[in-house]
């Protein structure tokens, strides 16, 4: 299993946008193949600065979720909202 998080700074004013591309696109990407859990998480000390986190069953599947259609319309409407470059890193549970 491959647990990925992503941590993104949004604009100020564009949390809320962000906040309803999340909603609107969370289930489909649960239902992804591969994709075992998605959640969103907000920093309690910069509330526009939120983590995806999710396990995905191999780093193939997170591969071909990042290639698919899905990722690139949900990514597209995500990155115009950054304030700064997001973070994103995979590991495994040891």
């Amino acid at each position: 299993m491959l647990i990925r998080i992503v941590r993104m700074t949004f604009q100020e004013d564009k949390v809320e946008e962000f906040l309803s591309i999340f909603q609107a696109s969370k289930l489909k990407i649960r239902a992804f193949d591969g994709c075992e859990h998605l959640e969103l998480l907000r920093d309690i000390n910069f509330p526009n600065v939120f983590s995806t986190y999710s396990y995905w069953e191999s780093e193939n599947h997170l591969n071909t979720y990042r290639d698919s259609e899905l990722f690139k319309s949900v990514w597209a409407s995500t990155k115009v909202l950054f304030a700064d470059k997001p973070i994103a890193f995979s590991s495994e549970k040891v």
